[in-house]
């Protein structure tokens, strides 16, 4: 069963909704150990202090805030503790917006909200309020003791929460975004450009992508344990050159495409070695 990560109460007016958020996503690869190559035990790692010459225990460690080269700023846990916001048991909806008013950009983490059964008619009516008029809702929540400004949006019958980065973490780039006027691009060139994405272009299904090299790595690790030798099949890169005739290259991508789209799809089925591994890997 799903663990909660937050329980409480989201505010629209005066009514308000019992809820629990739900982790939404978790990045999955499978963990490796550091270990001896030796005797293939598993190493500790130490803490050495290279001005006292000596390995340092943990319990002396503290936290330190750069200032300067070599120069740090001590803090202490409490001092951080007593910083941190406090838990609030209330999500109150501050606006509605267009959902396409907000840059998946800003998204962070993104959690499954479950009404409790006393919410549930409640719940619905937001649900079908927002669906209707294709809005989102901006909140605030205290969540792992940071005030985090969050956006909730309709998502497969529900309603998905994602935390919102702050402005000032979104990073700026000096060279994106360079402007392409002195390119002088030929509307021939835009037309079959355009032609070639809308061959391309098809409905997202997110079952068609798998992750291929945790499979091998599976794949690799089972084989390693039955005590047999890896084979390796890596296909060789396909060797890429800067295009110096776009129409050409264009071109020949289409026939390409439509050649490959003539073909029978056929769909790799994942090793039964890297089945038996899927079942015991770690998630980290």
């Amino acid at each position: 069963m799903a663990s909660t990560v937050w329980k409480g109460y989201v505010s629209f007016g005066l009514i308000s909704v019992p809820i629990r958020l739900f982790v939404a996503a978790r990045e999955q690869h499978v963990s490796f150990n550091q270990i001896h190559r030796e005797c293939g035990t598993r190493v500790k790692q130490q803490l050495f202090c290279p001005h006292c010459e000596r390995v340092v225990e943990r319990s002396e460690i503290a936290k330190g805030y750069a200032v300067d080269k070599d120069t740090y700023v001590q803090v202490t846990e409490d001092e951080l503790k007593g910083l941190e916001a406090e838990s609030s048991e209330s999500m109150d909806i501050l606006q509605f917006v267009k959902q396409d008013d907000v840059d998946p950009i800003y998204y962070q983490t993104s959690y499954f909200t479950v009404a409790e059964d006393p919410g549930r008619r409640a719940y619905s009516l937001i649900l079908k309020g927002m669906e209707s008029l294709k809005l989102a809702a901006i909140a605030k929540l205290t969540l792992h003791q940071r005030e985090q400004v969050v956006l909730i949006r309709p998502y497969d019958k529900g309603l998905i929460l994602h935390t919102l980065y702050y402005p000032a973490e979104v990073r700026e780039i000096a060279e994106y975004g360079q402007g392409d006027e002195d390119l002088k691009l030929q509307k021939a060139e835009i037309d079959l450009a355009e032609q070639f994405m809308k061959q391309l272009t098809e409905k997202f299904d997110p079952e068609q992508y798998k992750d291929e090299y945790q499979t091998r790595v599976e794949a690799l690790i089972e084989t390693k344990e039955a005590g047999l030798a890896p084979k390796s099949d890596k296909q060789p890169k396909r060797r890429l050159a800067p295009v110096i005739n776009l129409m050409d290259a264009l071109k020949k991508s289409m026939e390409e495409q439509e050649a490959a789209g003539k073909k029978a799809p056929q769909r790799e089925t994942a090793p039964a070695a890297a089945k038996s591994v899927s079942r015991k890997k770690k998630v980290g």
